[in-house]
């Protein structure tokens, strides 16, 4: 879908259409089930927390600007409500008595990680990474945004997202030991 496809739909879904409403979740829910599955490791988490930000859009797409780019304030409810359901699986991380299974360990299980060897191993890495360092790398190289845009989702300043990027960067590098060539990967 290109810009000016996308700014049409998105007046039509305002106006309450369906059908453009429709297209929209076509369009994202690709994009979002899978920025949703590598910050949590977990389908359903993933599928709840896809679910829910389709929701909010659709009860706040009267709020958002017209002028403004759709995708920063997508991915910032689908980033909240992935970081919401992080802190309540964190709390709950913490309230397991020792001997019962990690919730770590059962929702890797259920989560999406490819067969394939290399592929496999990226996924691992990333899932190394802290939430806030795995989110803005996936924000940067995985869905092509800018910092100006990944301010806009995160709220982090535009130094921190670049540090968060970097670091994240340097443990992916570490982790699996693979020689990046300049440009690979653009920072």
């Amino acid at each position: 879908m290109d810009a000016a496809h996308l700014h049409l739909v998105l007046q039509q879904a305002r106006q309450g259409e369906r059908s453009a409403f429709a297209q929209l979740v076509e369009h994202y829910y690709p994009r979002a089930l899978r920025f949703a599955l590598q910050m949590l490791r977990s389908r359903e988490d993933a599928e709840e927390a896809v679910q829910d930000t389709f929701l909010r859009v659709h009860d706040n797409l009267a709020r958002f600007r017209e002028d403004a780019p759709f995708d920063p304030w997508f991915f910032r409810i689908l980033g909240n409500r992935c970081r919401t359901l992080l802190s309540k699986r964190k709390r709950h991380h913490e309230l397991v008595e020792y001997g019962d299974l990690p919730i770590d360990a059962a929702s890797e299980e259920s989560a999406d990680i490819p067969n394939d060897g290399f592929a496999r191993e990226v996924h691992r890495a990333l899932a190394e990474l802290p939430p806030e360092q795995r989110e803005a790398f996936l924000l940067r190289h995985v869905n092509d945004m800018d910092y100006e845009e990944m301010t806009i989702v995160t709220g982090a300043k535009g130094s921190t997202l670049r540090m968060r990027v970097k670091r994240a960067i340097d443990t992916l590098r570490g982790t699996l030991q693979v020689p990046m060539t300049e440009g690979a990967l653009h920072e």
